[in-house]
C-alpha cells in the first residue's frame, strides 16, 4: 500500500522557519518532519511514499537525492577523485516526488498523483503532522468498514487550562489543560480506495480536499472516522516546533516507535 503526503503549501504560519525551505523539512532532532511521518508509516512496513510537492519542492528533491549520502560514511581520494562508501545508515525507502504546483491546493496535489498510485487502496497524510497511531489498526478498521474513505479524528487538545470557581473568588478546581473528548477534527492520516478518484474528477487546482470531495463523500455515506485517543501534533507554529523539539531531547516523543 502507497503513502500519499501533501508536502507543497507555504507554511506561512512558521515563516520563521518556511522562508528558505518547505515546512516538511523543518527540522525536529536533526531530522525533517517529513522523515518523521515517513518513519511511523516505515514501522509499520509501508516504505513506497509519493509526495506531493510545491512550495520549494527543489529541497525536497536534493535532500532525497542526497539522503544515501548523508547517511552513509565515506571515504574520498580527493587526488584520484574517488569515493568509497563505507557503511550506510539509509532507509528502506522508495520515494515518488510529484512537482504538483506553487500554488495548487490539496486536492488538486491529490488528482494529480493519481497515475503513481495504480488500483489499490492507498493512505495519505499530511507533511507536518506526527502521533503515536497504529496504522495497522487503522488499515484494518478502514477495511472492516469498507467504504472509500477512512479519516483519523483525533480529540481537540484545549491550549490553555482552565478553573472552576466557587463563592468569592475561591478556586474550586485548577484543571491543567487536557483533551476535549467532546469534539473530533480531522487528524490526516487517511486511508483511501482508487475509487476516491471519481470525486476528483473536474479540475480540483483551486479546491481543498477537505472541502468539496471529503463533503461529497460524507454526503454519500462514504466517509468514516478511526478515533484515535493517542498522541497527535501538527507543525502548524513555531511554538509547536519548539515543543516537538523539546520532546524529541527529552526522550518523550510518543510518535518514536522505530
Amino acid at each position: 500500500m502507497k503513502v500519499v503526503i501533501f508536502a507543497g503549501g507555504l507554511g506561512t504560519r512558521i515563516s520563521e522557519e518556511t522562508d528558505v525551505r518547505p515546512k516538511p523539512m523543518v527540522e525536529i532532532g536533526g531530522k525533517p518532519v517529513l522523515w518523521h511521518i515517513m518513519k511511523i508509516y516505515s514501522h509499520y512496513g509501508y516504505n513506497d511514499f509519493i509526495i506531493c510537492l510545491g512550495y520549494k519542492g527543489y529541497v525536497i528533491k536534493e535532500y532525497f537525492m542526497n539522503y544515501f549520502l548523508h547517511n552513509s560514511d565515506i571515504s574520498i581520494d580527493l587526488a584520484n577523485n574517488k569515493m568509497e562508501v563505507l557503511g550506510t545508515k539509509s532507509d528502506n525507502f522508495k520515494v515518488t516526488l510529484v512537482d504538483t504546483g506553487l500554488n495548487t491546493k490539496t486536492a488538486g496535489r491529490l488528482q494529480q498523483v493519481e497515475k503513481y498510485i495504480g488500483n489499490e487502496d492507498f493512505m495519505l497524510t499530511y507533511g507536518d503532522g506526527v502521533s503515536d497511531i497504529d496504522i495497522n489498526a487503522l488499515v484494518k478498521f478502514h477495511k472492516e468498514n469498507n467504504k472509500i474513505a477512512t479519516v483519523t479524528a483525533v480529540s481537540m487538545a484545549s491550549r490553555f487550562g482552565g478553573m472552576e470557581l466557587g463563592t468569592n473568588g475561591s478556586v474550586a478546581e485548577f484543571k491543567e489543560k487536557n483533551k476535549d473528548v467532546n469534539k473530533w477534527i480531522n487528524g490526516g492520516f487517511f486511508v483511501l480506495k482508487p475509487t476516491v478518484f471519481k470525486y476528483l474528477e473536474t479540475d480540483m487546482t483551486d479546491t481543498m480536499w477537505e472541502d468539496e470531495p471529503l463533503e461529497k463523500l460524507t454526503n454519500d455515506e462514504q466517509l468514516v472516522a478511526y478515533k484515535h485517543a493517542g498522541f497527535w501534533k501538527p507543525m502548524d507554529a513555531l511554538r509547536d516546533k519548539i515543543e516537538l523539539e523539546d520532546m524529541w531531547k527529552n526522550n518523550k516523543a510518543a510518535w518514536k516507535k522505530w
